[in-house]
Parts: structure tokens; C-alpha cells; sequence
């Protein structure tokens, strides 16, 4: 039944995922006088936090240098507060939604994902998920597509904390598991990775040295045989440990949202959600 956290990871995703691309998000953050790029990503998703540090950044985000965190977090919150930014980005993905689902965002499919989706993140318990924790602390939206954009990001960041339990037990450092993650070819380009990031051509290439002495990339800097195996391994794991709103929800529910996610994922990528640019190998 663990496929069914890997089914609905990839078919939910996209829904919260959008508003890293989402213009309303970006004009959103720089009218409040954040700097546009990483600043305002770092405020924006961790600002359910409170006016936490660079290290809890850090600690919580992962793959990103912490160097370039430092340089935005806390100046972040003097410009403005946590709670501030967090109205922003419900009201930026509110507009971002009803832009690129149209009249789709009253939908049926979108009624009945924001219900079901919501019932199974309430089965999420929040020990040792701090990023799903803080989410889960905020107050629920009215509308269902902002119900359904909630539920999801509680949803994504309740698998994200757990992925991050599985790399440390593989003992992948962020940056780590980053360059192995691009040596696949999935995601985002290896070269717009190490940019959004935020760390250098030195850096990069230290940490694929590392993977190439562990055997998990090759000379080329694609991933080996050991690789692809350790990737599945980590998933596998995460997919396990991501396993408790599913089985709150069951089989049939679970299936439902899944369906209804697609539907809505693939409404979302015809609009334009995801830069596909970014995607692939160099």
C-alpha cells in the first residue's frame, strides 16, 4: 500500500508547488519590501515558523547553502513580519489558483479534493516534522481551493520532513543529495539547482567527488547503479514513513484525491504553473 504515498506526492505536488513560480507570490513578497529570489522564497515558506534564524532555515530547507540563507534570514523579518508574510502567500496562491484553474477553482473536483485532503492530514502527527508542524498551527482558509492548497502543503511538508529523516540515515549531506538528485536528470537542471541553492561551482563539484567516491555517480556525473538503488531505497523509505494520512484516508478516498489531483495537476501545468525550462539536464 506504500505506493500510495508515491502516487499521491506525484499527483498533488504541483498544486502546492506553484507558488514558488507564482508572479502574484513574487509581486507579493517585494511589495512588502522583500528582496525578489531567495529571500523571498526563505520568508515565504518559512515564515509559519515565526522570526526564526538562519540555522533553523538551515536545518529545515536542507539542500540550500546556509551561507545564502544567512544573507536574508533574519533581515527578512525587519522588513516584514512572519505573520504578514504568511497572509501574502495565502492571498498570492489564492490568485494564482483562480488564474490558472479559471472556472475550475469552484469545481466539483476542487470541493471534493480540499475535503478529502484534508481529512487525511489530520492523520499527520506533527513529531518530528517541524516544517509540517508549523503548518499545521495556522488556521484553516474558508474556500475550498485554498482549503485543498493548505491541506496539500501540510501534506507535502509532512513527506518533506521525512525525506529529510531518510537522507540523514543515508548519511547525504543537503548538498549531498541535491547533486545526486540532478545526477538523475529529474528536477531541475543541475546548473539551475546549484544556482537556486545558492552554492558554488567548488562546492558542487566537492560534493559529487564525495557521491563519485561512494560509488552512487559516475565520471560523467550521472548516477551509477548504487545510486539509482540508494535513490529508490530513500524513497521507499519515505514513502513508509508518509504512510499515516493514507491509511487514515483508505484505499477508495485516497484513489479519489489522487484522480481529482491529476486532474488538477495537469490544469495547472497546461496554465503554465511550472517553468519547464528549468527542467532536465544542461
Amino acid at each position: 500500500m506504500t505506493e500510495i504515498a508515491r502516487q499521491a506526492k506525484n499527483a498533488l505536488e504541483v498544486i502546492h508547488s506553484m507558488i514558488y513560480f507564482a508572479p502574484e507570490a513574487a509581486d507579493g513578497y517585494a511589495g512588502l519590501g522583500l528582496d525578489r529570489g531567495r529571500m523571498s522564497y526563505f520568508a515565504g515558506r518559512a515564515a509559519v515558523m515565526g522570526p526564526v534564524g538562519p540555522g533553523v532555515v538551515a536545518a529545515t530547507f536542507y539542500n540550500f547553502n546556509p551561507v545564502s540563507i544567512a544573507e536574508a534570514i533574519p533581515r527578512a523579518w525587519s522588513i516584514a513580519s512572519p505573520s504578514t508574510v504568511v497572509e501574502t502567500r495565502f492571498r498570492a496562491a489564492d490568485a494564482a489558483l483562480r488564474r490558472m484553474l479559471g472556472d475550475a477553482v469552484d469545481s466539483a473536483a476542487v470541493t471534493e479534493a480540499a475535503e478529502l485532503a484534508r481529512e487525511a492530514s489530520r492523520a499527520c502527527a506533527p513529531d518530528g516534522k517541524p516544517l509540517f508542524a508549523a503548518h499545521a498551527d495556522l488556521d484553516w482558509p474558508d474556500e475550498p481551493h485554498l482549503q485543498l492548497w493548505h491541506a496539500v502543503t501540510l501534506l507535502r511538508e509532512f513527506r518533506g520532513d521525512a525525506h529529510i529523516a531518510a537522507l540523514q540515515r543515508a548519511e547525504l549531506s543537503g548538498l549531498q543529495a541535491l547533486v545526486l538528485h540532478s545526477s538523475t536528470g529529474e528536477g531541475f537542471k543541475p546548473s539551475a539547482a546549484r544556482e537556486l541553492r545558492g552554492w558554488s561551482e567548488s562546492q558542487w563539484a566537492e560534493a559529487e567527488r564525495e557521491l563519485r567516491e561512494r560509488g552512487l555517480v559516475g565520471e560523467d556525473g550521472g548516477i551509477s547503479q548504487a545510486g539509482i538503488a540508494l535513490r529508490e531505497e530513500l524513497e521507499a523509505g519515505t514513502d513508509a514513513m508518509s504512510m499515516p494520512p493514507w491509511r487514515a484516508l483508505g484505499e477508495e478516498k485516497a484513489a479519489a484525491l489522487i484522480d481529482n489531483g491529476r486532474e488538477l495537476t495537469r490544469a495547472l501545468l497546461k496554465a503554465g504553473a511550472i517553468p519547464r525550462d528549468l527542467f532536465g539536464r544542461d
